[in-house]
């Protein structure tokens, strides 16, 4: 009966790192000191989560098909993120010799935080995060719904 409260709550977690990490790159877009690898500042890299359903291999749906056959309930579970990821695509080399950061080229690193994929990025993930409240909403909604029916 909660399945589907399960499975919007899930993707409501998932959604919301995503967006504080989107948030997050945005914030950083022009951070030149990130990391000090090899005695050198490295910018800020860009971070990504990666989900997946917590349902994942082809034994567990093979399990839950079988049990379902059998009469058992299917178990339906969600979401989950894996893990953040950095972007591993180079940093932008933008010519700066005033900038504190710069090499003796007068190059300075910067990250390679792309703002307009960025905006797109949170605006998906806001808006997966509002159909999944609307989701969840219409849940509780037809759960109450249920529970009048008894009275």
């Amino acid at each position: 009966m909660f399945d589907s409260l399960n499975i919007s709550a899930s993707a409501l977690t998932a959604q919301r790192l995503r967006m504080d990490v989107t948030s997050s790159n945005i914030a950083n877009a022009q951070t030149t000191r990130g990391k000090l690898v090899n005695g050198v500042w490295e910018p800020y890299r860009r971070k990504m989560t990666v989900m997946e359903p917590r349902e994942k291999n082809f034994n567990e749906i093979l399990q839950n098909e079988m049990q379902k056959q059998s009469g058992s309930q299917q178990q339906l579970q969600g979401v989950r993120v894996t893990g953040i990821v950095e972007d591993q695509t180079p940093f932008k080399a933008v010519y700066d010799p005033s900038h504190p950061d710069a090499n003796a080229d007068g190059y300075v690193y910067m990250p390679n935080v792309d703002l307009s994929k960025e905006m797109v990025d949170l605006l998906a993930a806001s808006r997966s995060y509002e159909a999944n409240v609307t989701a969840f909403n219409t849940g509780k909604s037809m759960m109450l719904k249920a529970l009048e029916i008894g009275q």
